[in-house]
């Protein structure tokens, strides 16, 4: 467990495998997943491809959640939360996450980020404020609707994941703009 780790006082669950072709764990973001919407020169706001495999047995539906723990807010930013991914889903494309949500499989649905816009927004750390982490998570979920409104906060739905969470597969990423 790191500083400021998202998990720490969350339920233990089983893990299981998420990879990307988009970025590896542990490494920086491309300026494909760093924010043009908040002004990152290059930055296209492009969610990241997913694929993942062996998710416990009983799983109904996942949920995809990208969240910054080191953001200067007290409570972190949440970048992209998708929910009522269904269990047959095991991939979702580079770009899934547009303001449409053209890539999304029917049935799933983007809850706003902390930008209060429902689609994947990219890193835009503060220059000079250091390395930012960025949790790409996929929550394997034992309903097949998460019951969140659309409209509802990011956090509502972790907060609801958690009591439906199966099983959690993750990959880190960062970021960091140096001080000007």
């Amino acid at each position: 467990m790191s500083a400021n780790d998202p998990f720490a006082r969350l339920p233990e669950v089983p893990a299981f495998t998420v990879t990307s072709t988009t970025v590896a764990d542990g490494d920086a973001w491309a300026a494909e997943q760093m924010s043009g919407i908040f002004g990152v020169p290059g930055g296209k706001d492009v969610s990241p491809q997913l694929t993942w495999s062996g998710a416990p047995e009983g799983t109904k539906s996942y949920a995809v959640t990208v969240y910054d723990p080191d953001a200067p807010t007290g409570s972190g930013f949440w970048h992209w939360a998708v929910a009522d991914i269904p269990a047959t889903v095991t991939e979702l494309p580079e770009g899934a996450g547009d303001e449409a949500g053209a890539g999304l499989p029917a049935g799933a649905y983007q809850i706003p980020n902390d930008a209060r816009l429902a689609r994947f927004i990219g890193a835009a750390p503060p220059a000079g404020h250091g390395t930012h982490r960025y949790f790409v998570v996929v929550h394997a979920l034992d309903v097949e609707t998460i019951g969140v409104p659309a409209e509802a906060t990011s956090a509502f739905l972790g907060f609801n994941i958690t009591s439906h969470v199966l099983g959690r597969a993750s990959l880190m990423a960062t970021a960091e703009i140096p001080a000007a």
